[in-house]
């Protein structure tokens, strides 16, 4: 007979990938890395798998389309979500605004180490919001960020 936790539903991750990381791999590899996007998604598809986690990956350099996702997460039925905010984690509020609003718990992260930086990238808005923050650690961020996103969450 099964186990009574394989009937439980896997918790559904939302990872977003903020402005400009598209261009990773080719974009200022000495701060960045060589690393592309597609590489770090399967990294990620990889740690989620290991977590036995369902994940919906997106990038966007709209904030307004960013904000949409965070506001549409919960109805989308995602229990969390891994966010680089990228260049809006300085500057935006509406997206801070949003993962305040969307009651989800969300994890920050940053490939590069943000308060090694130019001093306007010290400050981030949106990780007062977030239940965590992993940054510098290169695409590491991202997998180190993701474990500890659904070690909280099953803690609930």
């Amino acid at each position: 007979m099964p186990s009574s936790k394989s009937f439980q539903k896997k918790l559904k991750i939302l990872v977003i990938h903020g402005p400009n990381l598209k261009l990773l791999g080719q974009r200022e590899p000495r701060i960045y890395g060589n690393v592309s996007l597609p590489r770090i998604n399967q990294s990620i598809q990889a740690e989620a798998k290991r977590l036995g986690v369902e994940i919906t990956i997106v990038q966007s350099n709209h904030e307004g389309e960013l904000v949409d996702l965070i506001g549409n997460a919960k109805v989308d039925h995602f229990k969390g979500i891994l966010i680089n905010p990228a260049a809006y984690t300085h500057t935006s509020v509406a997206l801070r605004d949003a993962l305040s609003a969307c009651g989800i718990p969300a994890v920050e992260v940053h490939l590069s180490n943000i308060y090694g930086r130019e001093e306007f990238r010290h400050r981030s808005l949106t990780a007062a919001v977030c239940i965590g923050q992993v940054s510098g650690f290169g695409e590491k961020s991202y997998l180190l960020g993701l474990e500890g996103l659904v070690k909280a969450l099953r803690k609930k």
